[in-house]
This record gives structure tokens, sequence and C-alpha cells, in this order.
């Protein structure tokens, strides 16, 4: 058997499957129907134990064509039934032995609608997956005092520049824990990409001459990116901008808006998203824990552009001065909804607009 200890004090039984090791992260859950090898890969799941809503999970394998990363940096797998015979034409191994690869532990068997309402109503809580209930109550009393998203970024982010070659535009893309599904969509755009760290200095960035700066998606506390929030203040003054998930929050408070961190969260793939100026709704991928205060927008620099229609958080964000704009959503939607993949394009033509101004 294997166990979740929580921070109340719960403890979850279940069938222990992937690596055969103990560990101790923040708990979180996913709505999405289907993508749990894109999410088990996702950096932005960093120091987190995932629970999947859905019911069946490892149905179809894993292939390395849906890597979002290399090297993921979850903590652990939590979901109520296992497939016991994955099937799929492009599978080359199962979730257990993916799993085991990347010495990721993870249950079965467990009551995942149960779990999910307790963090739902609770917020989010610290966790343990271990092979023994022994001390249990000391162990949840150890969890409350643990902060498992602090400083997070370092151990995701690219450690060193490399290129992704391509023939048109240049952009930088500064990597907080960047998803491979971004760089698939600025490659079908054909553009030449050079992945930086998440602490390059805009000197740096401008060093390369982009006609353009992508702030990518990734884990933790938006607050704890000072170099980075000082590098967007700067080159967003010289160089369109296009922020994803940590990069729409960095965006946000390199422009004086503040962030917090929600109750428990937006993860999954059917989150609804309302663009404000033409009433469109769209249906999102997301996993973000902190979110924009709208409250704290300074209307003189920037505009709400989207919202999410359920609980109306800042979903979208505009400079009124200069090319630079973001989400807090992923358009790049792997696996999917689709939906709003085109802002890619909109990147692309402001891009060019630009370069067109600037040359005139």
């Amino acid at each position: 058997m294997r166990y979740l200890i929580l921070e109340d004090g719960s403890v979850y039984e279940g069938e222990g499957f992937g690596a055969n090791i103990d560990t101790e992260a923040e708990v979180v859950f996913t709505t999405g129907m289907t993508g749990y090898q894109e999410a088990i890969t996702d950096q932005s799941y960093a120091n987190q134990i995932l629970v999947f809503t859905n019911p069946l999970i490892g149905n179809y394998g894993v292939t390395l064509a849906d890597y979002e990363s290399l090297k993921p940096q979850i903590k652990g797998v939590i979901c109520h039934q296992l497939a016991r015979r994955p099937d799929n034409w492009r599978m080359q191994e199962s979730l257990p032995e993916f799993l085991q690869k990347i010495n990721v532990p993870a249950i079965q068997g467990i009551d995942t609608r149960e779990l999910v309402k307790k963090l739902r109503e609770y917020g989010t809580l610290n966790g343990k997956i271990t092979n023994s209930k022994q001390e249990a109550t000391k162990i949840a009393q150890e969890l409350r005092n643990k902060n498992f998203t602090h400083n997070v970024i370092s151990q995701v982010s690219t450690k060193s520049s490399y290129p992704v070659p391509g023939s048109k535009r240049n952009v930088v893309v500064v990597d907080f824990g960047l998803k491979n599904s971004i760089l698939r969509e600025l490659s079908e755009r054909d553009c030449n990409c050079i992945i930086v760290p998440f602490n390059t200095s805009s000197q740096e960035i401008l060093n390369l001459h982009p006609d353009g700066v992508l702030l990518s998606n990734g884990p933790g506390d938006p607050k704890e990116m000072q170099e980075a929030i000082k590098m967007v203040s700067e080159i967003e003054k010289h160089l369109p901008v296009f922020g994803i998930c940590m990069g729409h929050q960095v965006f946000a408070l390199a422009n004086g808006a503040k962030t917090y961190k929600m109750k428990f969260g937006h993860r999954g793939f059917n989150h609804p998203v309302k663009e404000i100026a033409t009433g469109k709704i769209g249906f999102t991928s997301q996993n973000h824990g902190y979110a924009v205060d709208a409250s704290s927008i300074d209307s003189k620099k920037l505009m709400i552009t989207h919202e999410e229609i359920n609980d109306k958080t800042v979903e979208g964000l505009r400079h009124k001065k200069y090319p630079a704009f973001s989400v807090q959503f992923h358009p790049d939607a792997t696996p999917g909804p689709h939906d709003e993949v085109s802002l890619f394009d909109e990147f692309m033509t402001m891009i060019d607009n630009f370069k067109g101004a600037k040359n005139a």
C-alpha cells in the first residue's frame, strides 16, 4: 500500500505505482479530461503533487512527441484508476514505466472526488506520498511549516542560452519553465528563437538584436522574479513583448500591478475566457496558482483584455503605450483546446508592424 498524508492530518490509502520513493510537495488538481502526459511534463507543476479529476488515466500510454519538458520536476501523481491495458499506435511506454524512469511516485485507488472537494473547500494543501502511515500526525505538523514553491523557477529554467533555428523573425524566449509546445508554435511560424535563462538582463537581451521577446510560463510565486520584473520594465520600451502564464504575471508586476495566491488555482483544459472587446468566449488550457489583482492595475498603463468567465480573474493585459501584451492561459493549447492559438499570429503581426514603423 501507499499513502497520501495531508497537512490537515488526513490520510488517504491507495496502491502505489511509478517510483517507489517518498515525496513531499504542494497538492493541486487538474480538471483536464485528457493530456496527462503533457500535464506531468509541464514545468509549471514543479514541486507539486498532481491530482487528476478524470477517473481513468494512462489509457493511451506515453510518447516522446508529447513531452512538454525532458526533465519534469513534478513530485507525484494521484489518480482514481490507472488503465490496466494501455493501447495506442503512438505509444512507446506505459505511464507507470514512464513515472518510474523519471523517478516520480504515484498512487491509484484514492477517492479523488473527496480529495478534490477538500482542496476546493480549504485551498491548496501540502502533502506527502509515503509507504508508511506511521507518525502521520507528526508528518502533518511538519508539512504545515514548509514552502515548496520558493525559488522554484531557478530549478526549471535553462542554465545557459541555446538556439532553435528559423529563418524569419528573431525571438528571444525567456525561460521561466518553458513548455515545448510554445516553441513548436514559434517554429511553425519559422521564428529564429534564442532561449535564455529567467534572470537574463534587458541589456543581454538587447545585445542579441531580437525582433521580439516572449515571456514563458513557469511555476511558483511571480513576486520572487525581481530580476525578470526589472528586465521587462526596461525591455518593453524597446521591443514587442508577449507574456504567457508566469510571463503574464511578471509583465503585470513590471507595470505596477500586484499578484496574489489563489485558493486552489486554475489547472485544466476547459477554462472559459472572454475577450472583453469582442465578447468572444474561448475555452483555454491553464495551469497557475497565482493571479493578477484587477484592482491594482494602473489604467493609464494597462488595459484588461480578457477575463475568466467563472471567477472574473484577469486573463489578459495590453500596454497602452508600448507594443506589449500578455495572457494568463496557454494559447499553445497542448493538448487543447486550440481556441486562442491565433495569439501567436497576433504577436507576429505586432513584431512586423514594429519593425515597419522603426524602418519607415
